[in-house]
């Protein structure tokens, strides 16, 4: 459970955080969750995998666990004949993460803070109130568990409608619980809206939130592009930046939209030292919420750890002295 201590917001003023990296790919990616709705009911169905998963991303050096509860709304788990399981689902998330932070604890580091989760219904429409109330419903049932079962914060991702993400922060500033907002860019500089960036980044600070930025779709570079728009808007606001792990373009700057989605992804993966190089990129720019999102792994992150200077980097130099090659290190990079 929630432990006293630091919050987000007293350690964002003693420097960047570290946050952790992609669940629902990494998890289909090893059998436990369906490609196409990639719905988080692994929390409940195999609870031992996520778990796995978070000490992955927790002993690489992940400052905030975000529980699984992307995608964890009544709307979009009815899709797969889960609409029932939303309370469940929910509470699990939040409990498996907790139970994760409080081993880090147990082992002498600072507890990472447990995030909460809102993501897109995908019943929200432009202009509709009806639609907006749903969505607002629909917020408030997933907040009432994760705020039960201890979170820290309240994450309110991959929204790329300014409409849809600003409902989420005002459910969410509710709780009482500090709120990052961060915003998902299709193709160019704008909301689903036709809203620019950097109103966007005004429209998220106006609705409440503490923290604003942009995550998952883009690369580290392509996220970074978007982020210097809202920085520009509002260079005060605290920023959070979470790119995917996959290499994009400025031709196809959404993942989700390239022909390898989602199916060959291992084939734009970025590798460790790309994602170490954004990670210091994201510092100098000044952003606080330093973190990743699809297709990042633990190794990602560590990387990005090491990088930051959050963790010692202990990878072996060495060379042994018996005269002959005793592995393709030496045999070949000799």
């Amino acid at each position: 459970m929630t432990q006293d201590g630091r919050g987000l917001l007293e350690r964002l003023a003693d420097g960047p955080i570290l946050g952790d990296g992609g669940y629902l790919l990494e998890l289909e990616r090893r059998g436990w969750v369906q490609a196409g709705p990639f719905t988080p009911e692994v929390s409940i169905t195999h609870p031992e995998a996520l778990v796995e998963l978070h000490r992955e991303f927790a002993a690489a050096g992940s400052e905030i666990l975000q529980a699984l509860t992307f995608y964890a709304s009544e709307e979009k788990l009815a899709t797969v004949g889960l609409a029932g399981r939303v309370d469940d689902i929910n509470r699990a998330a939040v409990a498996i993460a907790n139970q994760v932070a409080d081993e880090v604890a147990d082992g002498g580091r600072e507890r990472p803070l447990v995030a909460g989760g809102l993501s897109p219904t995908w019943v929200y429409e432009n202009g509709d109130a009806a639609a907006a109330q749903r969505v607002a419903d629909l917020f408030d049932q997933q907040l009432d568990v994760q705020v039960a079962g201890g979170v820290d914060l309240v994450i309110c991702e991959t929204f790329t409608s300014l409409g849809e993400a600003t409902i989420a922060v005002e459910r969410a500033k509710q709780t009482g619980r500090p709120v990052v907002a961060t915003l998902g860019f299709h193709r160019g500089l704008h909301t689903d809206e036709g809203i620019s960036a950097a109103d966007a980044a005004a429209g998220l600070l106006d609705a409440g939130a503490d923290v604003i930025g942009v995550n998952c779709l883009r690369d580290p570079s392509g996220s970074l592009l978007v982020l210097s728009e809202m920085k520009a808007a509002v260079p005060d606001a605290r920023l959070a930046c979470q790119p995917v792990g996959y290499h994009t373009t400025l031709a196809e700057p959404n993942f989700s939209a390239r022909p390898e989605f989602p199916f060959a992804l291992e084939s734009i993966a970025l590798t460790r030292g790309e994602m170490a190089a954004y990670a210091l990129a994201a510092k100098e720019m000044g952003v606080g919420l330093i973190g990743s999102c699809c297709g990042s792994v633990a190794i990602h992150v560590r990387a990005m750890a090491v990088a930051l200077g959050k963790l010692e980097d202990t990878e072996r130099r060495w060379r042994a002295e018996h005269g002959r090659p005793m592995s393709a290190v030496e045999r070949h990079r000799a």
